[in-house]
């Protein structure tokens, strides 16, 4: 792209060396206006603000934007930043420009919501703004790629924030929306600031290898273009050589863990031609040249990508042994490779059938529409960062339809983007024919034949939830449990917060829990108390994110001085032999030693002792919420009273451990069940089970177990058994 900062006359130079038509006068206008409301205001660099919106200007001239695209970008820090209004900009500028600045224009700070949420309503707010006009979201992009490219002037806890935000939100929209060039240099400004050290790492490899690869590049490009002169072509083929962007190499290196030599695509020469059937002929002149790698071959036409890329890509070895990736397309797949939907505007002068432009934008809608169904306007953000994922696989129906699908779908994500009713029905799935579990991971190439029950009360599992993989699946499935499972999810959502409110040792009157939940409710458009017991019921409300907010309140509320304190089962006393299975500091060797029930350390977990006031030590695991609360809060007198302890090589020998058991529910499910614990030689202290109205069965089980590893191994068995969905660890063991 463009410079880091640019004037006004860089800009107006660049329009009239453009071929497009521009409205000049509205364009200075605009920056005149924006100049004007900026005036005194300073970029972190030093600069005069107004250099950000020119910039920002100057990066849409060049995706070939049109003049209101332009003169919003130049306007649209003023509404936030400035006495400047909306209304001004309609009178001046007409509604479109008014429309694309209110579209970029942030939130004002709601009182309600943390700064995640903020953040997410903010992304909400820009979709929704998208979902109407395309041209929103091209200007934040650009807006969020100078901002990147002038980060160094930030504090670094900002940078790092930035970066997150970055390379998890407007990275993946970049990508779905087929603007490589701002993707890449999205994602690659984000690592630098994400991890700086292998960053420079792969910088440097590149550029102490830097004269080899250009002579390497340019010779394959020479024997190339040899090969084609006298051949019949429409047009010269335009041959070009690249390397992969840095990030892009890092995900191969420290992400799949290959070395660089093993970078097959680390080097790449793209060839364009006039045709469809000019790609595959010129395909067939690079095989007959260069050794094709197997399986290295992907055919991007016959099948384009979700953001509408289209290419054949063939990974091949000259006779210097080093593989290389050759790249083929037409012009138009080169446009819109390059520039993605911006293509539109930059070459074909905007888009014409609205119709068109909906087909290519309906993951927007979907994107919103799962949101909703989650009831936590954070989903949006999770959906982005999986979703629209830049790892992508293509699999196939038996009648040959193609799916795009995110790296590591499953099949039940196939199934809810075939149809939400194939999801609904499924009740298993063939793979090349053979009949795989419903959590395996795709492959691109797979041919899935889903199979369906024609029973219509037949709906999907709870415990698909953890299976999935796409939230386009997961919304699907909640949607199911909160249309049809109202009453159900009424009772498990009640029973799952007092359970969350036990283990917080928070009790709150009956009388009172409205109000004390009020903000919550508002949170996740939860008109009344049975709505919100509702959302935790079927999964759109996720209870561990927001229990230490509510914690922080009730004791504000409720709780007395001591109560923050312990939440503790006593032990014996700590003596010389260390007989607790702890070992302290050796001035702490007298002191009583008890295991917080908050946490419910085990032994193999990483552990934290707290000194009491009058009752000795408490054991805590490091990942328990008191103990991080505590480490990043301010007070320092608690702080100090964290002590570090570790488990002996003979601990205590009974630890009550408390398991849940998800499954089928059939005959002599509970008998299987506890046969394996008595396999295991461990008693069990109590154990209840009860039918959910899914068909499924929940088994609560309070074994005896040494330490954690006994208890992992002991639910990898239980796992194991036929019919079983699900084990999970309760907290609330060691009595």
């Amino acid at each position: 792209m463009g410079n880091e900062s640019c004037t006004i006359n860089m800009l107006i130079q660049k329009i009239l060396d453009e071929d497009k038509q521009y409205d000049m006068s509205k364009i200075i206008s605009a920056y005149e206006f924006a100049d004007a409301a900026h005036e005194g205001q300073k970029r972190s660099s030093g600069e005069p603000y107004i250099v950000h919106p020119v910039s920002v200007s100057f990066i849409l001239l060049e995706l070939g934007m049109d003049t209101d695209t332009i003169c919003a970008a130049m306007l649209h820090d003023v509404v936030e930043d400035t006495d400047a209004t909306l209304e001004d900009i309609q009178k001046k500028f007409g509604q479109d420009v008014a429309m694309l600045v209110d579209g970029v224009t942030k939130l004002s700070k709601a009182p309600i919501f943390n700064q995640d949420e903020q953040l997410a309503e903010n992304v909400r707010k820009i979709l929704l703004a998208m979902s109407q006009d395309i041209r929103v979201m091209l200007i934040k992009l650009c807006d969020r790629l100078h901002n990147m490219r002038t980060l160094g002037f930030r504090p670094g806890a900002k940078q790092r924030k930035a970066a997150l935000e970055t390379m998890n939100i407007y990275a993946p929209i970049a990508h779905r929306l087929g603007i490589k060039s701002i993707k890449d240099e999205l994602e690659d400004l984000a690592f630098h600031y994400l991890d700086p050290y292998a960053y420079s790492e792969i910088e440097h490899i590149l550029e102490i290898k830097k004269d080899e690869r250009e002579k390497f590049i340019a010779s394959i490009k020479q024997k190339i273009s040899d090969r084609f002169s006298g051949m019949d072509f429409e047009k010269t083929p335009q041959i070009d050589g690249r390397v992969k962007s840095i990030y892009g190499i890092y995900k191969k290196i420290y992400i799949d863990r290959k070395s660089i030599e093993e970078v097959y695509d680390k080097y790449a020469v793209r060839i364009i031609v006039s045709s469809v059937l000019e790609c595959y002929n010129v395909l067939g002149i690079i095989h007959d040249m260069f050794t094709p790698i197997p399986n290295r071959f992907k055919d991007y036409i016959s099948t384009p990508k979700a953001n509408m890329y289209q290419s054949l890509h063939t990974t091949v070895m000259g006779r210097e042994g080093i593989t290389f990736e050759v790249q083929i397309r037409t012009w138009d797949m080169h446009y819109t490779a390059e520039y993605g939907i911006a293509a539109h505007w930059k070459y074909k002068e905007g888009i014409r059938s609205r119709d068109k432009m909906e087909e290519k934008l309906s993951w927007i809608r979907q994107v919103l529409e799962a949101q909703q169904a989650a009831d936590d306007v954070e989903e949006i953000v999770r959906i982005i960062k999986t979703d629209l994922s830049t790892e992508e696989i293509v699999v196939f129906t038996p009648k040959a339809d193609s799916f795009t699908l995110p790296k590591d779908s499953t099949i039940i994500d196939f199934a809810y983007r075939v149809h939400t009713q194939i999801g609904h029905r499924m009740t298993g799935a063939k793979v090349d024919g053979k009949i795989v579990p419903l959590d395996y991971k795709l492959n691109t190439g797979d041919i899935i034949e889903i199979m369906t029950t024609k029973d219509e009360s037949r709906g999907p599992n709870r415990a698909w939830l953890e299976i999935a993989k796409t939230n386009e699946a997961k919304s699907k499935i909640r949607s199911w449990f909160k249309k049809e499972c109202r009453e159900e999810n009424i009772r498990q959502g009640k029973e799952e917060l007092e359970k969350e409110f036990k283990h917080y040792r928070m009790t709150v009157p009956e009388e009172d829990i409205e109000d004390f939940l009020g903000d919550d409710l508002k949170r996740h458009n939860c008109s009344t108390l049975d709505d919100f017991y509702a959302a935790i019921g079927y999964g759109g409300v996720m209870l561990p994110k927001m229990m230490q907010r509510l914690k922080d309140s009730y004791d504000k509320l409720y709780a007395k001085p001591e109560d923050n304190e312990e939440d503790i089962v006593p032990t014996q006393t700590l003596s010389d032999k260390n007989d607790s299975g702890v070992i302290f500091e050796k001035t702490f060797n007298d002191m009583q030693v008890r295991y917080s029930h908050c946490c419910n350390p085990l032994p193999g977990d990483d552990i934290v002792g707290y000194i009491t006031r009058g009752r000795g030590i408490s054991v805590h695991k490091k990942t328990c919420a008191n103990y991080i609360m505590a480490m990043e809060g301010d007070d320092e007198e608690k702080k100090e009273r964290w002590k570090r302890v570790e488990w002996s090589k003979e601990p205590k020998s009974e630890f009550r451990a408390v398991i849940d058991i998800l499954a089928i529910d059939s005959t002599g499910l509970l008998l299987t069940v506890a046969g394996t614990v008595a396999e295991s030689k461990l008693p069990i202290f109590n154990s209840s089970s009860r039918r959910l109205k899914n068909g499924n069965a929940e088994i609560k089980l309070t074994v005896s177990v040494t330490g954690k590893e006994q208890l992992n191994i002991l639910i990898g068995k239980i796992q194991k058994l036929h019919n079983v969905i699900s084990v999970t660890k309760l907290e609330g063991g060691n009595k």
